[in-house]
């Protein structure tokens, strides 16, 4: 065995071991030290870069890595293997997902507006913010020589004849407590219960002394493909008591579905994912909120999950594989089987899961969470909704009728397959103009103010493409076509833009885009455009007809809608009509957590959502071939784009 030393920037170091011949990238998972790897580890992506300090490794260069990098002692962690004790420097770049990534959670006044309206307009549809759990207050006669009923039945008599129900459920963890807490305030205690059945069943899920100060907790959970983001709340009042939010710890396993799956089905793989969003992302963020809100985390007894398909089998460690492959059966559409204590979450353990409904292996309950947000529900006009993310999401519809489906966007919004994309940490360029003339850049940068820049997020490379496409810089093919100082072709003719030179930078190089990673994000944009044209032509309907769109997700909190309709990502209506409304899923989630009747609806939308596998549709390719140009092949589909770039002429 080799001793692995993993250092960081900040000086912090983390020691592990590796057989002779073990691939660094998987020793580092092992060790739990986190490196992005959104490739999962196949050498395509060359995101999962380490400085090699001391020792040796077998690693070869790759394309990723240039000859002087390569000197430098720059490698790629999945092209290297262990020989012997090494020493090598993790950056910032490639572990800050965990920890540092901007999320659309409630963090900001903009997001807690957006949250608010958002539960204002739900119960403006009639639906009622409230639930089945409440705070009882019981007074038993103490037991005596005549009377020597045991607790467990003196308590469920006692709640029977007090709540007018028929069934009482104690689970084991109150009958453990129940003897001293009884005879701790003689026989008069709090309970806090919930109704079950259509009968009004009783569960106890906790009881305390009669004085004690009690709070219902529950836990709202979006589990995105790349961040968590969690709310703890006050299942009485609705009180948001506390909000986290991180990378989720399976990114490293891979930044799409598809790997993820892949790599469960590896020996032990299942375990390993499970434990990767619980044990490494859900439970932290449990434990941070409940300090910071001084709440003991065994009060949170219920909580509610908003995930896509694959999230949400691997979140209960269920085999996914089933879904990646034809004819796409996941194991389950919906359950309500799930206990806390089911997954180790740090909660109590009789707490119960609540899971947002998926509707296909591609379309979850992020989207079925999210559609309860948007309000097509609830509205006779047409509308689009479109939750942006690894993968792209869409539901159209309206009061009458609602049709889902999802597109592999892949990467490329979240900055894999760019050769200088990254996630939206610090140090990301998340805003750029440039000035037709001098093609020099503006940017604006994630971070404190005065930070550098080191890549680009998703936000920040639509922005370039659009400027550089409608000052005329690249072609409709994403082939550069003037010349200028920050309009470079390496010695295959193939060209790039440098946005920042690298002593602007905070990297170790020129942070560019170039003709492949526009071609890249070409297709990533042809995805979504394409899978909006097929699910409405579909229906006979035009993109003229949609009323309004409402725009979802991370990458949607910064993105410039203008841009995004300059490119062909989305269709050419005025732009009064584009709506961002968050990070929807977590609101769903929320709203399902706080309410019983948003619970039953979201159930209703998933049960009444016709979903369509686009990989059936024999059209989709035809419609995603057409969209891989700046806007699109089809110029009469961009009226608005093209007379905006004729007139920058």
């Amino acid at each position: 065995m080799f001793k692995v030393t993993f250092r960081f920037e900040n000086g912090e170091a983390v020691e592990g071991f590796a057989a002779a011949e073990e691939n660094l990238l998987e020793v580092a998972r092992k060790t739990n030290v986190a490196i992005d790897a959104p490739c999962s580890g196949n050498g395509s992506c060359g995101k999962c870069r380490v400085k090699l300090l001391k020792g040796t490794l077998n690693s070869p260069r790759t394309r990723h890595i240039t000859e002087e990098e390569y000197a430098e002692g720059w490698r790629l962690s999945c092209a290297s293997k262990v020989e012997g004790d090494i020493e090598v420097e993790v950056p910032d770049i490639a572990s800050a997902y965990r920890s540092r990534m901007k999320v659309a959670d409630l963090s900001s006044p903009e997001e807690v507006a957006i949250f608010d309206n958002a539960k204002a307009d739900v119960e403006a549809a009639g639906i009622v913010l409230k639930n089945d759990m409440e705070v009882v207050d019981v007074t038993m006669d103490a037991p005596s020589l005549e009377d020597t009923m045991p607790d467990n039945e003196r308590l469920m008599r006692a709640l029977k004849k007090q709540m007018q129900v028929e069934h009482v459920i104690l689970p084991y963890t109150v009958i453990c407590k129940m003897a001293d807490v009884l005879r701790e305030t003689n026989f008069s205690v709090r309970c806090v219960i919930g109704r079950t059945g259509s009968k009004g069943n009783i569960f106890v899920y906790d009881i305390f002394p009669k004085d004690a100060k009690v709070i219902i907790g529950g836990l709202a959970i979006d589990i995105g493909t790349t961040t968590v983001s969690a709310l703890l709340i006050d299942m009485v009042t609705g009180d948001i008591l506390g909000k986290a939010s991180s990378g989720n710890g399976q990114i490293r396993y891979g930044a799409d579905v598809i790997n993820r799956i892949i790599e469960s089905a590896k020996p032990g793989g299942r375990r390993r994912l499970q434990k990767a969003v619980i044990d490494e992302t859900i439970n932290p963020l449990i434990q941070q909120m409940c300090r910071a809100a001084k709440f003991p985390n065994k009060q949170i007894y219920r909580m509610c999950v908003a995930g896509n398909t694959t999230m949400n089998h691997l979140f209960a460690g269920v085999n996914a594989d089933p879904v990646r492959m034809e004819p796409y059966i996941p194991t389950f559409y919906k359950t309500n089987s799930l206990y806390a204590s089911d997954l180790g979450l740090t909660v109590n353990p009789d707490a119960h899961i609540i899971i947002a409904p998926n509707i296909g292996s591609y379309v979850g309950g992020d989207i079925t969470a999210g559609t309860l947000v948007s309000m097509l529900w609830n509205k006779p006009e047409f509308s689009l909704f479109i939750d942006l993310g690894t993968n792209g999401e869409l539901v159209f519809g309206n009061s009458d009728f609602m049709m889902s489906c999802a597109c592999s966007a892949g990467p490329a919004f979240e900055g894999g397959d760019i050769s200088c994309g990254m996630r939206a940490t610090d140090g990301a360029i998340e805003a750029c103009t440039i000035d037709k003339e001098t093609m020099e850049p503006t940017y604006k940068v994630v971070g404190e103010p005065g930070t550098k820049p080191v890549g680009l997020c998703g936000s920040g490379i639509i922005d370039v493409i659009s400027e550089l496409f409608m000052c005329g810089i690249i072609n409709p093919k994403g082939k550069f076509v003037r010349e200028g100082e920050r309009i470079r072709h390496d010695k295959y003719g193939m060209g790039s833009y440098v946005i920042a030179f690298e002593k602007d930078a905070g990297s170790v190089k020129d942070i560019e885009i170039t003709e492949v990673d526009i071609d890249n994000f070409i297709r990533a944009k042809g995805a979504i455009f394409s899978a909006i044209r097929t699910m409405i032509n579909s229906l006979d309907f035009d993109v003229s007809m949609i009323d309004d769109v409402y725009v979802a997700g991370g990458i949607g909190s910064g993105i410039n809608m203008r841009n995004a309709v300059n490119i062909g990502m989305f269709p050419d209506i005025p732009l009064e009509k584009f709506h961002y409304i968050g990070n929807s899923s977590l609101t769903g989630s929320y709203l399902m957590l706080l309410s019983t009747e948003a619970e039953k609806k979201t159930y209703e939308l998933a049960a009444n959502m016709t979903y369509m596998e686009l990989s059936t549709v024999p059209t989709y390719m035809d419609e995603f071939v057409g969209a891989c140009f700046i806007p699109h092949t089809d110029t009469g589909m961009f009226p608005d784009v093209m007379n905006d770039l004729q007139n920058r002429k």
